[in-house]
């Protein structure tokens, strides 16, 4: 069993500690490294106490006072709470005690600690975060879903480099398409932002394949999808209320008729394999990629599930050394700073 070591913030989601500590509990049992637990001590050992643990030496805990709740404010909150949960286990990641970090808590708090504290890969000038999206085509990569809201066209070509790096080692696709999300295909649509963007893509050595549109995304036109995090976490927030919504729909119609109630219990399983394939907590988390760590970022309604599968993919990130992918990355097809 390999000796990676996360730090999962304990005290961060809409139901924590309970989802941190049973998706932790289960990854280390199935042997995703070590982890350690950071939050309120009694409440993690009284939580940690009601399973069963395969290796007990492999989970501990790092006292933390204090919370940064969501509706706190990052920058105030960064700089006020150090003793809380978010800014211990960025700390751990600092100082070499763990190797990366996992966090359902407030997202702008933990892209604001982790720039500050750990700095950024060399010639990326913003962070962003990237969401995996189940397509017809496999998987897709869409970055920035939050971090940077008004961004440069130069940090969407950065973007698009992590995300082919991302995508390529982690995700396994070979020679990753960038698509660069857009409301027409044509090359003369979008602002004056856009135009420049797709034409430093253009120039690049990247494999784009130019201008896709939101139908494009769930297609699979592209296998890594760039945008600004405004578009990005509107396109994030509609997709889960979809994917929410069609279930909901699905429930309604069937309740209407024995029919259609026969009809579901024979395709229960087919159901279940659907709603499995379209939910966020198959891919646990979305990675912030450009900070000079690894940080996994999850849903604020996590499940241990999700959880669960957030240090799974932080355990991959780090078993492949994907910071230093990123950075040979950049290097080699130019930071533009």
């Amino acid at each position: 069993m390999e000796n990676i070591r996360i730090a999962v913030d304990a005290m961060g989601s809409d139901n924590a500690p309970y989802a941190e500590v049973e998706g932790t509990v289960l990854a280390v049992n199935e042997g995703y490294g070590e982890a350690i637990l950071v939050g309120k001590e009694e409440v993690l050992k009284r939580e940690l106490k009601k399973y069963r643990l395969h290796y007990p030496e492999r989970i501990t805990i790092q006292n933390a006072t204090e919370v940064i709740e969501m509706r706190d404010l990052p920058a105030i909150s960064v700089r006020k709470k150090k003793d809380s949960s978010i800014m211990v286990a960025v700390g751990l990641v600092k100082e070499g005690k763990a190797d990366c970090l996992i966090s359902a808590g407030n997202t702008g708090a933990v892209v604001c600690a982790t720039s500050l504290e750990w700095g950024l890969i060399k010639n990326v000038e913003r962070p962003g975060i990237a969401i995996i999206f189940p397509t017809l085509e496999g998987s897709c990569l869409l970055i920035d879903v939050g971090a940077n809201i008004d961004p440069k066209p130069c940090h969407l070509y950065q973007y698009a480099i992590m995300g082919v790096i991302y995508s390529k080692y982690l995700l396994k696709k070979d020679n990753p398409r960038v698509g660069l999300l857009n409301v027409g295909e044509e090359e003369t649509k979008g602002t004056d932002f856009i135009k420049e963007t797709h034409r430093l893509l253009s120039q690049s050595r990247l494999n784009f394949v130019g201008n896709v549109e939101g139908g494009d995304i769930f297609k699979g036109k592209a296998d890594v999808i760039v945008c600004d995090g405004f578009v990005g976490n509107v396109a994030l927030k509609m997709s889960e209320s979809l994917a929410q919504a069609l279930i909901e729909f699905f429930k309604r119609h069937i309740e209407k008729s024995n029919l259609a109630k026969l009809g579901a219990l024979l395709l229960k399983g087919t159901f279940k394999n659907l709603r499995r394939e379209i939910d966020y907590a198959e891919y646990g988390g979305a990675p912030l990629l450009g900070v000079n760590g690894i940080c996994i970022i999850c849903h604020g309604a996590s499940s241990y599930w999700a959880i669960k599968n957030a240090i799974k993919f932080a355990f991959f990130s780090v078993k492949n050394n994907i910071k230093k992918l990123i950075e040979e990355g950049i290097e080699e097809f130019g930071g533009l700073r």
